[in-house]
């Protein structure tokens, strides 16, 4: 299938090593453009859930395609987040065109963005991290449960539900710490002079302009690859939120994609990714 040009792409909260994460959707999303350069903003391989007991081949070949990138001289930056804070103590690391950090000043065309994950804004992350892991084993039970609801969904008949995105949508706290999330990292790039502000971690792609009394600024949130399967993409001067359709994708485009393998060939073997996991877990943080 033809790729198409992308000056950047933002994907956060992929999670791989969990049951939510749509790996081969995402596989079949990278496969499909030519990005001049990807930001990947926290929580790509989930740290915290890893599991030797799970790591599907289609969660490898993920890795594969993104070191792929990085083979053919693609910037690659990898932004830690809370799910993958293990890597924060090789911040500033860089390997050709891989690089490794905990956020990016970056200019964007003519304007200047601010680029982190954003769980530093999570009170439950700075003060109960425990509390925070044991949610995020709750959130991948449920999305364990909603992947069983679909599959009797879609046995009927009828559409897919997210059974995670309905309970944030129906609970006021949680609107309103999205909200209050935007604002104060809004604020924040505003008094640093930032023209844009990019984070991830809560999960709900966004692109707003946001007004202070200091001042204005564009807000984007790349979402995920659990609940939304998005990701930002700016091209010749436009932002826009790419959403996962597999109408978009031709079932013979899709059988391609799913099969081809050999672009990674180079690569089979030579990444044990569950040992690499296995040492950020037991070397104690600097």
């Amino acid at each position: 299938m033809n790729k198409r040009d992308v000056d950047l792409v933002i994907l956060s909260d992929v999670h791989l090593g969990t049951y939510g994460c749509h790996a081969k959707e995402l596989l079949r999303y990278l496969k499909s453009i030519k990005p001049k350069q990807l930001l990947l903003n926290g929580d790509i391989i989930d740290v915290w859930q890893f599991s030797k007991r799970y790591w599907p081949e289609s969660h490898m070949k993920v890795v594969r395609k993104i070191l792929k990138f990085v083979a053919e001289g693609v910037p690659v930056t990898y932004l830690t987040g809370n799910h993958d804070e293990m890597l924060r103590k090789f911040t500033d690391f860089q390997l050709g065109s891989l690089t490794l950090t905990n956020k990016l000043s970056l200019p964007i065309g003519k304007k200047r963005a601010w680029i982190f994950h954003g769980d530093i804004f999570d009170v439950t992350m700075q003060h109960s991290k425990w509390l925070a892991r044991l949610g995020a084993i709750g959130y991948d039970s449920l999305i364990l449960l909603n992947s069983f609801v679909n599959w009797m969904l879609t046995k009927l008949g009828k559409e897919k539900m997210s059974l995670s995105k309905r309970i944030k949508n129906s609970i006021k706290n949680a609107v309103k710490f999205i909200n209050d999330f935007e604002v104060t990292a809004a604020e924040l790039a505003i008094e640093k002079g930032y023209e844009y502000v990019i984070c991830g971690h809560i999960h709900q792609p966004e692109i707003r302009q946001i007004e202070t009394e200091k001042g204005t600024v564009t807000y984007l949130n790349s979402g995920d690859w659990v609940e939304n399967l998005t990701a930002l993409e700016y091209h010749k001067g436009t932002w826009q939120i790419y959403r996962y359709h597999a109408a978009d994708y031709p079932l013979s485009d899709l059988a391609d994609l799913d099969a081809d393998t050999s672009e990674n060939d180079d690569l089979n073997g030579k990444l044990d990714i569950k040992r690499l996991l296995d040492l950020f877990k037991s070397e104690p943080a600097v």
